[in-house]
């Protein structure tokens, strides 16, 4: 089952994550992991009052064992930090995909 990425950040005042993205493409295929879509925050139409995040990076990986493997890479020990410290704010959350939302319904008691 494949399992996404979502990367939300603002960028620091660095070019640690310009030598992140220069690297990670292939560093992330190498374990089949795809980069599914980037974007840059045009606008917020609704919030809960969090601050958005300015830069958005989508991973499609083809299961949560791909995305382990990735992380715990030793190949690429020095990869992560230039992420760490090239962004800021950075929310990191991973999804399941689905077909439908049944099975989010089904765990809300409905």
């Amino acid at each position: 089952m494949s399992l996404y990425a979502l990367n939300l950040f603002d960028l620091a005042d660095n070019d640690l994550y310009r030598e992140y993205s220069k690297r990670s493409v292939e560093a992330v295929g190498k374990h089949g992991g795809k980069v599914v879509s980037l974007g840059k925050l045009a606008g917020s139409e609704e919030s809960d009052g969090a601050d958005p995040r300015m830069v958005m990076v989508l991973v499609e990986w083809p299961d949560r064992g791909a995305f382990d493997a990735f992380v715990a890479d030793p190949a690429h020990a020095d990869l992560h930090p230039l992420r760490e410290g090239g962004t800021e704010n950075y929310l990191w959350w991973l999804y399941e995909s689905l077909e439908d939302l049944r099975p989010v319904f089904r765990g809300r008691g409905a």
